[in-house]
């Protein structure tokens, strides 16, 4: 299997990624349409995104056995070479069978998990959606890149007709605040490898952290925001309640986040919302 192939696989799932996003788009607003078929057409989203999440998840086994038979015929080769010209030592040829076996290992890992996350994904995905919908919002999606909570608190800000603010104003507000708040907001910190509270040296690398680095934000930089802010920060999550940060005396309307545990299997992510097109159609 060459680098080519694996590339052109590799862009056809983005390919086919996007048309069924596309597509589940249009579902979407046929179930804000038609209450009568919301159920079934929630469920036909999660049908299209769990066959293509299988469907790649199988190409991408695939694609691994066939690279395992390709090394096993170079490495085959590579013994006959040796036996006529003496050039790959044993302790060699051991470490190339380590490194292999380890990115078999490593490949069949990420395809069970794969698997594993996309199933939860798409139940939270589903959940979501229908606490969506009732309250007629859509989800905006945000790149998952560390930046996640910022950049979905800056479009909210944008669609609330409040001011934007970017990324880096709003992740030093964001440890400006911390900082100045350290006695109260000290006893919820803790360091995430040995479960103790931060000392006063990693408290300080940690406020560096939020206004340096793309560090992922949480509860602590949502309340952060709320005050900086003087706005009522709102996150919808698949179990639970919504929660709302905030004092009652800061002017709504909310901003209305979604929390995602299983959307990437990088970690945990937020993303926006917005009016659901048909909305925004009958207020017009």
């Amino acid at each position: 299997m060459g680098d080519t192939e694996e590339n052109d696989i590799h862009a056809r799932q983005r390919k086919e990624r996007k048309e069924v996003q596309a597509k589940v788009q249009e579902l979407k607003k046929t179930a804000k349409s038609d209450k009568k078929k919301k159920k079934e057409i929630l469920e036909e989203i999660v049908r299209l995104e769990s066959e293509l999440d299988k469907k790649h998840a199988d190409e991408l086994n695939s694609l691994n056995r066939e690279r395992k038979e390709s090394e096993s015929t170079v490495e085959g080769d590579h013994e006959d070479e040796h036996e006529k010209k003496n050039r790959t030592s044993k302790a060699q040829r051991r470490r190339d069978k380590k490194e292999k076996e380890e990115r078999e290992r490593e490949a069949m890992i990420v395809a069970a998990e794969a698997l594993n996350i996309n199933t939860a994904r798409q139940k939270e995905y589903l959940a979501i959606l229908q606490l969506l919908l009732a309250r007629q919002l859509t989800m905006h999606e945000i790149p998952s890149d560390g930046n996640c909570l910022y950049n979905a608190v800056n479009h909210q800000l944008v669609v609330s007709g409040r001011a934007a603010l970017d990324v880096t104003r709003l992740r030093f507000m964001t440890a400006d605040y911390i900082a100045a708040n350290k006695s109260t907001l000290l006893m919820y910190m803790t360091n995430p490898q040995t479960n103790n509270p931060l000392t006063d040296e990693e408290f300080t690398k940690y406020c560096d952290a939020v206004k340096n680095t793309a560090a992922w934000g949480g509860q602590i930089e949502i309340k952060a925001l709320s005050h900086s802010l003087q706005v009522p920060i709102e996150v919808i999550q698949a179990e639970g309640p919504p929660t709302v940060q905030g004092d009652t005396d800061f002017q709504g309307p909310n901003l209305i986040l979604t929390y995602h545990r299983h959307m990437y299997s990088l970690g945990e992510h937020f993303n926006s919302t917005k009016v659901a097109p048909e909305q925004s159609e009958e207020e017009n």
